[in-house]
């Protein structure tokens, strides 16, 4: 299903940009919808100081944004999008259930703690671009807010005699933002999105609240 969403998204920008870019002429007031794709370091920040560093870590994402432009000349728009993102994680927080009940701790024995989620996102930015209907290669500033709907998350680790799999964590926030910022020149975009939303809710480590969050570095490339 996640794939087909992911075909999906691809088929359509491809054949809307390419009908768009056909049809233009210099001077011809347009807008630039696009489809995007980013690859991303991930981390984890704002976590409990007993809990170890995330690792290595990584998020994919892809999906469609269409542009509403606030100026003649076209380099002023709005952008609202949909798309699709992955991320796994390496991380410090061991989840366990008792009762019933999941509980969250630390284990410095694990050798293998990974956290997976699926997302479906909504992107909204204000974009500034010096470009024109003719003009491919520009500089670009894209910047504003993300949100996530969580589809899916999964906790699995090895605890050396066994591995473990919680899936879909009640704990674990469905809906998440962040702030996100988009600069760069031709083909080349560099992309940061800082999350404001604890990826947990009501979740503790004892008397220490966790208010673990996501920050992504990454390339993002967009195709008209």
């Amino acid at each position: 299903m996640k794939k087909t969403i992911l075909f999906f998204f691809l088929v359509l920008s491809i054949s809307i940009g390419n009908a768009q870019k056909d049809s233009l002429q210099l001077g011809d007031r347009y807008a630039e919808d696009q489809l995007y794709f980013l690859i991303a370091y991930d981390q984890l920040f704002d976590q409990p100081s007993q809990v170890g560093g995330s690792g290595f870590s990584y998020g994919l994402s892809s999906g469609f944004i269409k542009d509403f432009i606030l100026n003649k000349r076209g380099s002023v728009s709005v952008g609202i999008g949909i798309g699709y993102s992955f991320d796994s994680f390496n991380h410090g927080l061991k989840v366990s259930e008792i009762n019933n009940a999941i509980t969250f701790e630390v284990d410095n024995t694990i050798t293998s703690n990974k956290l997976s989620i699926h997302s479906l996102e909504f992107p909204l930015e204000i974009r500034w671009r010096d470009s024109n209907a003719n003009k491919y290669s520009y500089w670009r500033i894209y910047t504003g807010i993300k949100v996530s709907y969580n589809l899916s998350n999964t906790f699995r680790y090895n605890d050396g005699a066994q591995t473990f799999s919680f899936k879909n964590v009640s704990r674990f926030n469905q809906w998440q933002y962040g702030l996100t910022m988009s600069v760069g020149y031709d083909a080349f975009t560099a992309h940061v999105y800082y999350g404001l939303t604890p990826i947990l809710k009501d979740s503790s480590i004892g008397t220490t609240d966790i208010s673990t969050k996501i920050i992504k570095i990454g390339l993002i490339f967009y195709l008209l």
